[in-house]
């Protein structure tokens, strides 16, 4: 992703929520190596697909966190602010989600 793309925006997540999405990213990250140590050594493709399917779920999971975190902190403020806009930058996010 550009840096330009990223927002200047600031997320107001607890030390332990962004510890719980460290430890899943980490563990997802290993999965990811693991995936490529099977295709080193030649694992059957199937087995190769399951974990693959496995790190796309504990992508969603991840993303899923995130949207309600977001939804329960960041929107809330927006709109509390008086900035609505949020609304259509939140569905924006969400059709973007769905399309995997």
């Amino acid at each position: 992703m550009e840096e330009k793309e990223l927002s200047h925006r600031k997320s107001h997540h607890s030390d332990k929520f962004k510890k719980d999405l460290t430890v899943r990213l980490n563990r997802i990250e290993g999965q990811i190596r693991g995936v490529k140590g099977l295709i080193e050594k030649d694992a059957y493709c199937d087995d190769v697909l399951t974990q693959i399917t496995a790190i796309q779920s504990a992508l969603n999971s991840v993303s899923r966190l995130l949207l309600e975190g977001h939804m329960k902190s960041c929107v809330v403020e927006r709109i509390q602010e008086g900035d609505t806009e949020v609304i259509d930058e939140v569905l924006v996010t969400i059709k973007r989600m769905l399309k995997k």
